[in-house]
């Protein structure tokens, strides 16, 4: 099946551009466009898409507002933000709002095809090292936790280790060395915390460890 793309940007050359691009390739369709988030929120709800490329910034609706409103429905599309800069404040807020994450403008089309294809696989586009660089440029604005229980209570202490090292930008070869454990079993206990927390994906294991205060910048 070929994997439905709905493109969301106010200037319409841009989406055209975006259009051909993700036509061209055997395994994508594109299924409708929005000129704003608002127009977004409404074309989606009629009609079935599997990735969202959003555009941050555009009038009536913004894509962190469209975001948070999509992914509130029941058996949401995946979404990838447009950001012209990669340490972008509006990008932080999108992967806060369940964005899968995001890229840059003027990446290249190759770039933006393998992000579709990552995301629509159930992985984020953007690496947690990446995450890290941009959760600790917006660390102002993270919210001052409440005296809520343990947020990972429900996790091993293994668990917990691993969930450290992946916020602190590890990959699953990397943490895989540093414990002396197989890249496999890595995977597995990564996939565990992800279930537990009822997080999408890595990078929003980042962005959960960083609101929750298990690690502060520069740690």
């Amino acid at each position: 099946m070929s994997i439905r793309v709905f493109l969301v940007d106010d200037q319409a050359l841009v989406r055209a551009g975006f259009a051909m691009v993700v036509a061209s390739q055997p395994d994508m369709t594109v299924v409708g466009e929005a000129g704003d988030g608002f127009q977004a929120v409404e074309s989606l709800a009629a009609r079935t898409a599997d990735i969202v490329l959003m555009d941050v910034r555009m009038p009536r609706m913004g894509g962190v507002e469209a975001t948070r409103r999509m992914l509130s429905r029941a058996d949401p599309p995946k979404v990838v933000m447009l950001t012209t800069y990669d340490l972008d404040e509006h990008a932080f807020a999108a992967l806060r709002a369940g964005a899968s994450g995001f890229l840059v403008k003027d990446a290249d089309p190759e770039e933006m095809l393998a992000a579709v294809r990552t995301v629509h696989r159930g992985d984020a586009v953007i690496a947690p090292s990446t995450t890290r660089r941009l959760l600790e440029h917006v660390a102002g604005e993270l919210p001052v936790p409440s005296d809520e229980p343990d947020p990972v209570a429900a996790l091993t202490d293994r668990e917990r280790e691993i969930l450290l090292l992946v916020a602190k930008g590890g990959s699953n070869a990397e943490i895989a060395e540093e414990l002396q454990l197989t890249e496999g079993t890595v995977k597995t206990h990564v996939w565990r915390i992800l279930t537990k927390l009822n997080l999408r994906d890595r990078v929003h294991a980042v962005v959960f460890a960083y609101e929750h205060r298990l690690v502060r910048p520069g740690s």
